[in-house]
């Protein structure tokens, strides 16, 4: 996994494989998933600081649930 932020676009990129991407699902305005084969490949998130998503607040536990058919 890796997590970089660009600065200058204002733009947080958590990768977690670098499989090609077959699948993009636009979740909100700001944040966009990438799938793989294998699942969720990467997932960006636009305007991170200015919308409050950055920084990341990781909580253990929490409940998630995303349906993707």
């Amino acid at each position: 996994m890796q997590i970089d932020y660009d600065e200058q676009d204002d733009i947080l990129l958590i990768t977690f494989n670098n499989d090609p991407i077959i699948k993009d699902i636009s979740l909100n305005w700001h944040v966009n998933i990438g799938f793989t084969e294998q699942g969720i490949g990467e997932i960006s998130i636009l305007e991170a600081k200015q919308s409050g998503l950055l920084p990341l607040n990781v909580q253990p536990n929490a409940p998630f649930f995303l349906n993707v058919a």
